[in-house]
């Protein structure tokens, strides 16, 4: 016995092989909806149809989500003010179109050792950016590069 649901159809349950005539009758499909009802529940629908909307539905999910893009700057431990200045107004606008910004140090042979220039020259850098953004990750070092990421404020 199933509960037999859908337009064009008398709701009410069915024998199985009542609700599959029925179904034969208007050239449509028996599809179990929801299995764990007592009884369990059917509708009679074209599945075909059913699933090219099911897909269409997912297209534009997936069409309206947010695709979250991902700009880098680099820079070095010993970068110039006008340099560093340059930089920041490119990440502001990146940050003001609505994209991450990943700013890293490279630390090249031996300047490795000025590790706590990178992380000022990073902290400074989203201070002079506390107006656009929000620090998402802080300044951590992962093998020859210090990266910080920012998040674009909403």
């Amino acid at each position: 016995m199933v509960r037999v649901v859908g337009p064009n159809v008398v709701q009410g349950i069915y024998p199985i092989k009542e609700a599959l005539d029925m179904a034969d009758e208007q050239e449509l499909d028996l599809v179990e909806i929801q299995p764990n009802g007592s009884p369990p529940v059917c509708r009679i629908i074209d599945y075909k149809k059913f699933l090219y909307e099911q897909k269409k539905k997912q297209k534009e999910i997936k069409a309206k989500s947010a695709k979250v893009v991902v700009k880098e700057i680099r820079l070095g431990p010993n970068t110039d003010d006008h340099d560093f200045n340059f930089k920041m107004k490119h990440a502001m606008n990146f940050l003001q179109d609505g994209a991450k910004v990943k700013v890293d140090v490279f630390f090249k042979g031996r300047s490795i050792v000025y590790k706590e220039m990178g992380e000022i020259m990073l902290l400074k850098f989203a201070n002079e950016l506390v107006d656009y953004c929000k620090v998402e990750q802080l300044p951590r070092l992962e093998g020859k590069r210090m990266i910080m990421i920012l998040a674009p404020k909403k």
